[in-house]
């Protein structure tokens, strides 16, 4: 279901002022349902990605659609810029200049493959957003991690190390789903 500008205006907006609420209060934006189209209500898996100066700033969100596109976006942005263990909580100065980008996921579509190779073959770069699992190991990457990690095999290595397993790990346990994104700038 794509949204139409101004619908990505809202959202982005929404976003922002979650953020700026979080500096005030220090807790989230409270949600009113009555306030949004119903695009907006329509349950929705969302990443946010906050950039200041072109440096990362906190990146959170949900790989499975849990609750209203535009309170995913609220909660998400909130706790980008204030729970992501990566990166410090953003500050008041850095509010005005923040870079908010939303990541609207697909559904997760499972893969089948019989090998490390076939995963590999069946990447798409800069298409993909990826999501492994091994018992209690798991990850994921953004499509937008293709921009640093241009080959599949490397993708899948550093998302191996993401999810605390060795690059040359293997195993025939290993789960993997794929993803698209759409991104609101």
């Amino acid at each position: 279901m794509p949204l139409t500008k101004p619908q990505q205006n809202v959202l982005l907006s929404l976003a922002w002022q979650s953020i700026a609420h979080g500096l005030k209060t220090g807790k989230p934006l409270t949600f009113d349902s009555a306030s949004y189209p119903a695009a907006l209500l329509e349950p929705r898996s969302t990443f946010v990605v906050l950039e200041y100066h072109q440096q990362p700033r906190g990146c959170v969100g949900n790989l499975e659609a849990v609750r209203p596109l535009a309170e995913d976006v609220s909660e998400n942005a909130f706790a980008a810029a204030f729970c992501d263990r990566h990166s410090p909580s953003v500050i008041d100065a850095e509010l005005d200049e923040l870079e908010i980008h939303i990541d609207l996921l697909s559904p997760l579509e499972p893969l089948h493959f019989s090998s490390e190779m076939d995963l590999v073959s069946q990447l798409r770069p800069h298409l993909d957003g990826l999501v492994l699992q091994d018992g209690s190991h798991h990850a994921s990457f953004l499509p937008s991690n293709w921009e640093t990690l241009h080959s599949p095999m490397r993708f899948l290595q550093h998302l191996k190390q993401k999810a605390g397993l060795p690059q040359a790990y293997w195993s025939k346990t290993i789960k993997a789903s794929r993803f698209t994104t759409a991104c609101i700038r």
